[in-house]
């Protein structure tokens, strides 16, 4: 058992029979009443996003996530395709199962399988992942860096906002949980 006072972004919890993990917390202390804590909380079975507030000093389980280190190998039909680099083992896994990482995803990528008791809960994604645009309008003489923006295409059909000096062909270091344009690579 675990505290609310100790909340962390990324930590995983058990509540309401699921399985979450903290996107984000909020110590709130009003002048009058009790202190209470205000969560932001992804449901790593569904992915669905839910608002729930705790008292302080609440207590709820932690769920002891393992993550094992995978590469992404194909898409075969509705499912796609990890093995374990060390042991070889494979594993496929829904596209309903993994749809937001989808967007993200490249085949031969390292990422991390999240098991919990033998369940196969989804991927977790790098913080960055660099990507090649397939398709924008071309760059205009004399914009720069602190100019407005355009929207931009990547190899695996994410949409980005980028400056407009990017050009197709280059490759963009992308923030994986926003869908954020960071830099080019």
């Amino acid at each position: 058992m675990i505290s609310v006072n100790d909340f962390r972004t990324g930590l995983t919890i058990e509540v309401d029979n699921g399985i979450w993990q903290v996107l984000d917390f909020q110590h709130v202390k009003p002048g009058k009443g009790a202190a209470f804590v205000r969560s932001k909380l992804r449901n790593l079975r569904t992915g669905a996003v839910n608002e729930k507030t705790f008292r302080a000093g609440e207590k709820v389980a932690k769920a002891h996530i393992e993550n094992r280190k995978m590469q992404y190998l194909y898409a075969s039909g509705d499912n796609h395709v990890f093995m374990d680099s060390e042991s070889y083992e494979q594993i496929e896994l829904a596209s309903t199962q993994i749809e937001r990482e989808l967007k993200f995803l490249k085949e031969n990528m390292e990422v991390y399988i999240m098991t919990y008791q033998n369940e196969t809960l989804g991927v977790e994604l790098p913080n960055t992942v660099v990507l090649e645009v397939t398709e924008t309008e071309p760059g205009i003489k004399g914009d720069t860096s602190s100019g407005g923006s355009k929207n931009a295409m990547v190899e695996t059909g994410l949409n980005v906002q980028v400056p407009f000096f990017v050009n197709q062909g280059d490759k963009l270091i992308i923030n994986t949980t926003d869908g954020s344009y960071v830099s080019r690579a």
